[in-house]
């Protein structure tokens, strides 16, 4: 019977997925950003980047904040908020936050490097209709 191995592995995600979560809250408390990003990014959570993404621009020079914390991700992380950044310019809410992100993007990303994400040619196809 491997019921109680299984539980017990369900249980440790259980208690890393908390884990992580207060690290998160953490890191915003402290306004770690990069750092909060790149742990909501690991996370999957478009939402969670999304709420960083405000608290950065809420601050003094929030657009150069950002732009200081979004050239500092890496590729993978960078194409991932791309994807996200999809999703949030859909939402009239949200859309801000996504061009300024996008923004970001284009100017500190080279267009060889940019078509090199995976996935870039959906985004641009999803993002005209909205911007």
């Amino acid at each position: 019977d491997v019921t109680e191995i299984e539980e017990k592995e369900a249980q440790a995600k259980q208690e890393e997925q908390i884990m992580k979560e207060q690290e998160l809250s953490n890191l915003l408390h402290e306004k770690r950003y990069l750092k909060a990003l790149g742990l909501a990014i690991s996370l999957d959570r478009p939402h969670t980047v999304l709420m960083v993404v405000k608290a950065i621009l809420k601050e003094t020079d929030g657009r150069k904040h950002l732009e200081e914390n979004i050239v500092r991700l890496r590729k993978d992380q960078k194409e991932a908020v791309l994807t996200f950044l999809v999703t949030w310019n859909t939402n009239s809410r949200n859309c801000h936050e996504a061009q300024a992100v996008m923004e970001t993007l284009l100017k500190h990303e080279a267009p060889d490097s940019l078509l090199q994400y995976s996935g870039i040619k959906s985004a641009v196809e999803s993002l005209l209709p909205y911007t």
